[in-house]
């Protein structure tokens, strides 16, 4: 059997044991393979349930048990590193109709997903702000900005950041259902999800596609730069400027 046939049966009680598979005395070995393929399963189960706690609180805990066995099923780690499993899991909850009534879901494990990519991600020396503040007003619009690696930007249609909130912190539930857009930086150890002001995040998508402030300036609605370059900064989020 091929390395994947072995993995898809691992994976797959429905599959039958792999042929080959004998126990010292050369008799086939079915429930030793279902030992393992147990085994198997509840470590990938445990890792979503490590990656995603915010899913799992939405969804209680039960339910998020039998939903990551069909997500493992669906979607085997593609990696060695427990790190990367569960990148497919925002797009996997959009197609499982399990949990269409709860279409904010995909949004936020896709911030569990930057929270942990932000955690692994490598250092990046913050700039000295004073950097910037003695950049002229010309020279700063054409300056690109080089962020850390831990910096990700989402945006959603859903008050995600309020969600994951009330579900890690106590704090209040959404009463406002509207959209939010979530910046997120590692200022020192830990990465720290921040909600943007109005219109910053396409000034900051267009700095991460590599514009210059000035051009992405011009690509936003109206927004509050001065407030958005300081939660860039305060946030450790600059780790280096160049002009254009």
């Amino acid at each position: 059997m091929s390395q994947s046939g072995f993995g898809d049966a691992l994976l797959d009680p429905s599959l039958p044991v792999p042929p080959g598979l004998t126990d010292p005395q050369g008799r086939a070995s079915p429930r030793r393979f279902a030992v393992y393929r147990n085994n198997v399963t509840v470590g990938l189960t445990e890792a979503l349930r490590q990656s995603f706690p915010v899913v799992r609180a939405l969804v209680g805990d039960e339910f998020f048990t039998a939903m990551a066995i069909a997500h493992l099923r669906a979607h085997p780690p593609r990696s060695p590193l427990m790190m990367f499993y569960g990148a497919d899991m925002p797009d996997f909850l959009a197609a499982f109709p399990a949990v269409s009534h709860l279409p904010y879901l995909p949004d936020v494990a896709r911030l569990e997903l930057a929270l942990r990519a932000a955690y692994h991600a490598a250092d990046a020396a913050p700039i000295d702000p004073a950097l910037l503040q003695s950049l002229t007003p010309e020279a700063l619009l054409s300056t690109r900005i080089g962020f850390a690696p831990a910096v990700s930007l989402l945006r959603s249609d859903w008050p995600v950041l309020t969600i994951w909130r009330a579900n890690t912190h106590a704090a209040p539930p959404p009463s406002d259902w509207t959209g939010q857009d979530i910046l997120m930086t590692r200022p020192e150890f830990d990465p720290v999800p921040q909600l943007l002001p109005q219109g910053a995040a396409p000034f900051i998508a267009a700095l991460l596609s590599g514009t210059t402030l000035g051009q992405a300036q011009d690509a936003a609605p109206p927004f509050d730069l001065t407030a958005t370059l300081s939660l860039l900064v305060t946030g450790g989020a600059i780790a280096g400027i160049r002009a254009a």
